[in-house]
């Protein structure tokens, strides 16, 4: 059976192979810079390749103690080699890794602080380079459009950096700007298509449309480039929450916002790691409940979704609320989608087995000759699940890693059903959102009744906690509130 960490390793480093040059044809200078980052993958992917085969000889004959060992060094080896050469790569590759990294969980704790890095700081873009892009952006230098400029960046990632600023109001803003070239060489990565497919395939279901995924993905990365689609999704997600009683979204300044710059709201506030080191218990299972409310409401109630819940994506404030950054990742149920989906997660929780098969064959996951138990395609297709089959249940980050192993072995007890099963690609942010929310509940061991929260999003039961009480009376008084004309 396949290690959850080699799986994992498996998985990052193929990202890192989704990054190989393209095929289309650019200026010599860009060709040059794209040569380099191909030449950087592949150094990376044959590298790890080479260990495996190496561990894989070294360990016949030894003793299954001593076969784990080498996995797991060779799994803390690659997650460091990985780390390495992503982090230091703007763009889709460490966009990859990124997107991919809740997949850590199964891995051991010295792999996982490596991978860590890669949604910390990047390093910055020199000042000149960041007013540069203002000024082409937004028609002057920062110093005539903002009363107060910091050169030095609070914050930099893999498509831009973040800037502290002061507006001639008064007002403290964070301006995004994106790196010069960024977009280039993202399209460039997003244009060869055929790695991005190799590496789903290798460990995404074996008849998925591996095609319709991937393109998915990219059309989503690519909506990252633009700002003024950002800047539009931040807004809707600003007014749907406004006045939220535990959930904020800083407003967007659109007269300081164009493409590649995108200008916010200031936002004080804990990082992740700050919180997790210093917060209370009651703290931690406040903030888990709101992470996972703010995901389930925006689906369920808003059928619109930020599809990217990673760590550095949250600032938690003492009055127990959170601010939600970055919608460069957001996914908009079209007509339909939700309610093929629904049926196979109401037989689930209702422990419905037959039902489950039914609804599955009826959305397309599973086809109508696949030949299994349905028992036993409901143990399976339940797993995810688990927190809210019962009125208690605690998340640790064994169980998702475990659960996550689950559904991706297939080498395992389900390889079979596995290779049966099909996802359709408009539920691929989906599927991120319910494992990125998990890996964060995980680490934050979160306790709750779950399945009572999830039916107020769901079935509009009566508020099962403090936090549900307060919600539902502030969209009761939105309702209530007239209606601008």
């Amino acid at each position: 059976m396949r290690k959850p960490h080699l799986l994992a390793i498996a998985a990052l480093t193929g990202a890192a192979t989704a990054g190989a040059a393209g095929a289309v044809a650019l200026r010599d200078q860009d060709r040059r810079h794209r040569l380099e980052r191909q030449a950087r993958v592949y150094r990376l992917t044959i590298r790890r390749g080479a260990h495996w085969v190496l561990m894989r000889v070294r360990g016949r004959g030894v003793s299954e103690e001593e076969r784990a060992r080498m996995e797991e060094q060779f799994a803390i080896r690659t997650a460091e080699d990985v780390a390495q050469v992503l982090g230091g790569m703007k763009g889709a590759i460490m966009k990859a890794g990124q997107m991919l990294s809740f997949i850590a969980e199964g891995l051991p704790p010295e792999a996982q602080a490596a991978l860590a890095t890669l949604q910390a700081d990047v390093p910055p873009m020199a000042p000149s380079l960041a007013e540069g892009v203002v000024r082409d952006e937004l028609g002057a230098d920062p110093e005539r459009l903002f009363l107060d400029w910091d050169p030095v960046p609070v914050a930099a990632a893999s498509i831009g950096q973040v800037h502290r600023a002061v507006m001639p109001d008064g007002r403290v803003v964070a301006v995004k700007v994106q790196y010069p070239g960024v977009d280039r060489a993202i399209k460039s990565d997003l244009d060869n298509a055929e790695f991005l497919y190799g590496l789903f395939a290798q460990f995404a279901l074996k008849n998925l449309d591996v095609t319709a995924l991937v393109d998915e993905l990219r059309a989503r990365m690519a909506d990252e480039l633009d700002y003024r689609l950002e800047a539009a999704c931040q807004t809707e997600f600003a007014q749907r929450y406004q006045g939220h009683p535990f959930i904020r979204v800083p407003g967007v300044v659109p007269e300081r916002s164009s493409r590649r710059v995108l200008t916010s709201d200031w936002v004080d506030g804990l990082r992740w790691d700050d919180f997790v080191d210093t917060a209370t218990e009651a703290a931690r299972q406040q903030a888990a409940e709101v992470l996972l409310r703010f995901a389930q409401g925006s689906i369920h109630h808003h059928r619109v979704f930020n599809g990217d819940p990673h760590p550095g994506n949250y600032r938690f404030h003492d009055d127990g609320s959170i601010t939600f950054l970055d919608f460069g990742l957001v996914k908009r149920w079209k007509p339909g989608e939700l309610e093929q989906l629904t049926p196979v997660l109401d037989a689930i929780l209702d422990r419905d087995v037959d039902g489950v098969v039914a609804a599955s064959i009826s959305a397309g996951f599973l086809p109508a000759a696949h030949g299994f138990d349905p028992s036993f395609v409901y143990e399976y297709v339940s797993g995810p699940y688990e927190p809210f089959l019962s009125d208690r249940f605690t998340y640790t980050r064994a169980w998702v890693a475990e659960a996550l192993q689950r559904v991706v072995d297939i080498q395992g007890r389900y390889g079979e059903l596995i290779r049966t099963l099909n996802m359709p690609p408009s539920y691929v942010i989906l599927d991120r959102v319910v494992w990125g929310v998990s890996a964060l509940l995980g680490r934050l061991e979160a306790t709750n009744n779950w399945r009572a929260l999830l039916a107020e999003y769901r079935k509009g039961a009566p508020p099962s906690t403090e936090l549900g009480e307060q919600e539902a009376a502030w969209r009761a008084a939105a309702s209530a509130a007239p209606q601008p004309r």
